[in-house]
């Protein structure tokens, strides 16, 4: 199966480091992170499931809950986690998938046969409240993810989900956004009280409107 943005993220159960879980239990009405990583006692692995833990109160801000998974089986997770908070001065407590079946791999498509016909390759899901994919970022086995940017990503989907604007490149919390094209000037300057720079017709910027 292969998954686009906007189709609703498939459920399923699972046994995990922390136990059973059934995904849209653990999620609740939370956003979601599903990312899979090629194997455990694996270099690049450790280092990312280190900054994962690292920037678990940032992730709480965001009332997103995080997952991780590869096709190893459970007790070669927990010996794994030991390593991951001895090396990374972490504490790993979110869930990592066994997926010794493949099958939340099949369901999400982490599988790549070109790139490896059994391990699972370095994709990452958000998902939101409403168990619609909003982003799905893939990276070869050979390069770590950048987690600066996968909470700047989640800021801009958030923001995005209940203000009628984008997010330009390169941007980060805190700064101008873009009126979205559906929404004529006129309009805009009612629903951004903090002004319009209108630098074309089509391009006009306004402070994000979720801070003060």
């Amino acid at each position: 199966m292969s998954l686009r943005l906007g189709d609703i993220a498939p459920n399923f159960k699972a046994i995990t480091s922390i136990g059973e879980i059934d995904f849209y239990e653990y999620l609740g009405n939370s956003w979601g992170i599903l990312f899979s990583h090629p194997a455990d006692y694996t270099p690049v692995c450790t280092t990312e499931l280190g900054k994962t833990a690292l920037l678990k109160s940032e992730f709480e801000k965001r009332g997103t809950k995080v997952l991780a998974l590869s096709v190893d089986p459970v007790d070669k997770h927990l010996g794994w986690i030991n390593d991951i908070n001895e090396t990374q001065n972490c504490s790993v407590d979110f869930p990592i998938i066994a997926d010794n079946d493949r099958h939340v791999s099949e369901l999400y498509g982490f599988i790549h046969p070109n790139a490896s016909a059994t391990a699972t390759v370095r994709s990452l899901v958000i998902i939101g409240p409403d168990k619609l994919v909003k982003l799905i970022i893939t990276y070869p086995a050979s390069t770590g993810r950048n987690f600066n940017e996968v909470l700047r990503v989640l800021d801009s989907l958030q923001l995005t989900a209940h203000y009628s604007v984008a997010t330009p490149a390169n941007w980060n919390h805190g700064e101008d956004v873009i009126v979205v094209p559906a929404v004529s000037t006129e309009d805009a300057q009612k629903k951004f009280p903090k002004g319009l720079n209108i630098v074309k017709p089509y391009l006009r910027y306004t402070p994000q409107p979720n801070i003060d």
